[in-house]
């Protein structure tokens, strides 16, 4: 197997547009999975349509930023305020988390009790990611494996996007940004491929959608496949069928309509099928290279 594809969509879950758009997309075949929020306000919708549709593959998107808790604020006070969401603090917070041991443990409670909430929807889990890539921390990082393990956990995602694509994703100013994040997080990538190497979890080897989150448009998705390098490469969107703080406070300078219409354009899929490669979730990418190996 030279190439493998895995288009996903992050956020399933998070609102009945964000469902939907999921849905349409899995329909028309470029979409292959899903990363569901369980505890997002739309969760038990997407589960509903996720059990219609064989062909979607859907992981784990645990939250631990920016978005609401399983657990009650009683149970995880450190983790939350008192309408049971944490915030967006990612930098302080990572230092709390690596520091005190009280927040830690809470911490573990919350990944844990994401976990259990997927089993009970009893969707086979095909991979995990965290959102906004929270897993970069190595205390994160190290809770989710030894969780996972408990559950099943056989793939993860790595935030690992090529210079290029992080450069012509925005302006000229984003792709010096883009490039000094690039050297500054580099050592937590290496880091993370280490350890889920040493734990026999599976990653994808790049990844597209985090320079241009919010923006991953027909032409984004046209120039990646057009030069698709080989091994596996992951590209993540979020795709609804309405835009901006509609569906969250946060991304309002998301076009999610955008999105979805680069999931459902003829062009793009037939790029993907001009392109030969193996696509589907990270479940799929066994079978794929033994049919590549025959």
């Amino acid at each position: 197997m030279q190439k493998f594809l895995i288009v996903t969509a992050d956020d399933f879950g998070l609102h009945e547009a964000v469902n939907d758009a999921v849905e349409q997309a899995s329909h028309a075949g470029v979409l292959t999975a899903a990363s569901l929020m369980v505890g997002a306000p739309a969760a038990g919708d997407a589960i509903r349509r996720a059990h219609s549709l064989p062909g979607l593959r859907v992981g784990l998107h645990v939250v631990l930023a920016d978005g609401a808790a399983m657990l009650a604020h009683s149970l995880i006070p450190a983790l939350t305020d008192h309408n049971g969401r944490m915030n967006n603090r990612m930098f302080v917070n990572g230092l709390r988390y690596f520091a005190v041991p009280k927040v830690r443990r809470q911490l573990e409670e919350e990944i844990r009790a994401q976990f259990a909430a997927f089993a009970r929807t009893g969707l086979r889990l095909d991979h995990v990611n965290v959102h906004k890539h929270f897993h970069l921390h190595p205390t994160l990082l190290e809770m989710l494996l030894r969780i996972g393990t408990e559950y099943g956990v056989s793939a993860v995602r790595v935030p690992d996007e090529p210079l290029w694509f992080a450069a012509a994703a925005g302006s000229w100013m984003a792709g010096v940004a883009a490039g000094v994040n690039g050297v500054l997080l580099a050592p937590w990538v290496a880091l993370m491929k280490y350890r889920l190497r040493s734990a026999r979890v599976f990653y994808n080897d790049r990844i597209f959608g985090v320079a241009a989150s919010g923006s991953m448009d027909e032409a984004k998705l046209l120039t990646i496949l057009g030069r698709l390098p080989a091994g596996v490469t992951e590209i993540y969107l979020h795709p609804a069928t309405l835009s901006g703080r509609v569906i969250a406070a946060s991304m309002d300078g998301y076009h999610h309509a955008d999105e979805l219409a680069a999931l459902l354009s003829p062009r793009v899929r037939a790029a993907i099928a001009a392109a030969g490669v193996g696509h589907g979730g990270y479940g799929d990418i066994p079978r794929a290279r033994e049919r590549h190996a025959a």
